[in-house]
């Protein structure tokens, strides 16, 4: 038997799911929900005595637990949404809408009522310690009250005072924390955490970004320009005179090799930057193209239902591109595994050669990769144990 939870506060999440900022209440509206919380323990506390009476034999017998299970449990519900809508109008948190077990909300309801309970009676002894305060300034003024007593009521006061506010701050986090704890997080703690999450993406990307601007320099530095100049070197020999047709026609040779040792590297560049086949072929052909240019044999398994985003095939090349590249260069492996592969809503992207491993997931590759995974919600795991084998493995969500 369930119940509805009574209205939330408004203003924290809009009809289509998605979560707005809720400005945290003033200290007078928590220290109401406070109060609030002390009167709602002692309705706890209440139905515990009088609905737990009658039904405690009744869970003791095993006929009849069932039964009276569900009856205590369905009161329960009842006072939990109580506190389930102090919680959200007197101190902004809005829970997601989700089914609670029983046996967490019997435990909510009766940790709850043991510690708004404790909050009553510091508030108990903090209204006393006040009515203290006073008498100790009415002495004060009317002269019958000496320094040195007034010493020793201050510092004593100043302790207790500090003590219970300290408690009270303590027992107001343990009211937070159970809550949470039965309901959830809270969209403020759940959107919080979304921002240190695109925070940390966005640093990562950018980062990812210079990195990979930087390997397209070196390679066009060490690569395409080293070419480039040995290229206009053989053109320059082959202008001087006083050489004999042989002579030219061997240097044109060399010059004409040259160049088209410069147009695959130029190739190979951009299809490190981004492949073309990708939009043109799709991501098949774009992985067949990878495995025809490593010079390691790839075996591929490659099973989708459907079209992948733009962005989830990008990133499922690079994957695959990275992963192999760094077993060509650094693995000394023999084959190479690919599997590429539909989950539910999640792309499984899994690379495995059989190479000497050791492959360190704090390197330059791996980390854009880890980058440009992360950037899509996904993840990226590394398993590359001394010895091998070295598995990389890529779960990327399609919705």
């Amino acid at each position: 038997m369930t119940t509805q939870p009574l209205p939330t506060a408004p203003g924290t999440a809009l009809p289509g799911g998605e979560l707005t900022a809720t400005p945290t209440p003033a200290l007078p509206m928590r220290a109401a929900g406070v109060l609030l919380g002390c009167l709602t323990a002692l309705l706890g506390l209440l139905y515990f005595v009088v609905a737990g009476t009658p039904l405690g034999p009744l869970l003791l017998w095993p006929r009849t637990r069932r039964r009276a299970f569900v009856v205590l449990t369905a009161g329960a519900r009842r006072l939990t949404a109580l506190e389930r809508w102090r919680r959200s109008v007197f101190f902004g948190d809005s829970f997601p809408d989700r089914s609670v077990p029983d046996q967490r909300i019997l435990r909510y309801l009766a940790t709850r009522t043991y510690a708004g309970l404790l909050t009553g009676v510091v508030l108990g002894l903090l209204a006393f310690g006040a009515v203290l305060a006073g008498l100790i300034v009415a002495s004060l003024v009317r002269g019958t009250l000496d320094w040195g007593e007034l010493v020793t009521q201050v510092l004593l006061g100043g302790v207790l005072l500090f003590l219970d506010v300290q408690g009270l701050f303590s027992l107001e986090a343990l009211d937070a924390r159970l809550a949470r704890e039965c309901f959830g997080p809270s969209e403020r703690e759940l959107m919080q955490q979304r921002i240190d999450e695109l925070a940390t993406s966005r640093a990562a990307v950018l980062q990812a970004v210079d990195t990979e601007r930087r390997r397209i320099e070196r390679d066009l530095h060490d690569g395409v320009q080293q070419r480039l100049v040995a290229l206009a070197m053989l053109l320059g020999r082959a202008r001087r005179g006083g050489r004999t047709p042989e002579q030219a026609r061997s240097l044109l040779e060399q010059a004409h090799k040259e160049s088209q040792d410069v147009l695959t590297e130029l190739r190979e560049v951009a299809w490190r930057v981004y492949p073309t086949a990708l939009d043109n072929l799709g991501l098949r052909e774009a992985l067949a193209g990878v495995s025809e240019r490593c010079s390691i044999p790839i075996r591929t398994d490659f099973a989708l239902a459907e079209p992948l985003p733009a962005s989830v095939e990008t990133a499922a090349y690079f994957v695959v591109s990275e992963s192999v590249t760094n077993a060509a260069k650094h693995s000394a492996a023999t084959e190479i595994q690919v599997s590429v592969r539909t989950y539910g809503p999640v792309l499984v992207i899994r690379v495995e050669d059989n190479g000497v491993g050791g492959a360190k997931p704090e390197g330059s590759g791996l980390t854009g990769l880890r980058s440009r995974v992360g950037a899509l919600d996904g993840r990226l795991h590394v398993h590359s144990p001394s010895g091998g084998p070295t598995t990389i493995t890529a779960e990327l969500p399609c919705a």
